[in-house]
C-alpha cells in the first residue's frame, strides 16, 4: 500500500513562489514515476510535471504552461518529491496532487491547494 500526503500550499501573490512537498509511505523504488497533477474548479486534472530516476540520473517532463517556472526533484532515500513553483499565475491556481506509479496502478494524496493572487 502506498500513501501520499502534500504539504505546502497556500495563498501567493502573482509573480511570487511557492514549494509542494509530498512524503511517500510504501515501496517506492526510484524507478517508479512520481509527478505533481492539478486540477483547476470546473476543469480536468492535468499534469503538472513528472520525474523518474533511471541509471543514477532524474529525467523530468514538464507541462508546457510550467515549462521555466517551475522545477520537479526526487529524494529516493526519503520517498519524497517536491515541486518548485516560480513566477506563478492568477491561472495557476488549482489544488495540486502528488501522483506514484506503482505496479501500473497510480496512487494520489489528497491535495493542497494553492491560490495565486492577480
Amino acid at each position: 500500500q502506498v500513501q501520499l500526503v502534500e504539504s505546502g500550499g497556500g495563498l501567493v501573490q502573482a509573480g511570487g513562489s511557492l514549494r509542494l512537498s509530498c512524503a511517500a509511505s510504501g515501496s517506492i523504488f526510484s524507478f517508479n514515476p512520481m509527478g505533481w497533477y492539478r486540477q483547476a474548479p470546473g476543469l480536468q486534472r492535468e499534469l503538472v510535471a513528472t520525474i523518474v530516476s533511471r541509471g543514477g540520473t532524474n529525467y523530468a517532463d514538464y507541462a508546457d504552461s510550467v515549462k521555466g517556472r517551475f522545477t520537479i526533484s526526487r529524494d529516493n532515500a526519503k520517498n519524497t518529491v517536491d515541486l518548485q513553483m516560480n513566477s506563478l499565475k492568477p491561472e495557476d491556481t488549482a489544488v495540486y496532487y502528488c501522483n506514484v506509479i506503482r505496479r501500473g496502478m497510480n496512487y494520489w494524496g489528497k491535495g493542497t491547494l494553492v491560490t495565486v493572487s492577480s
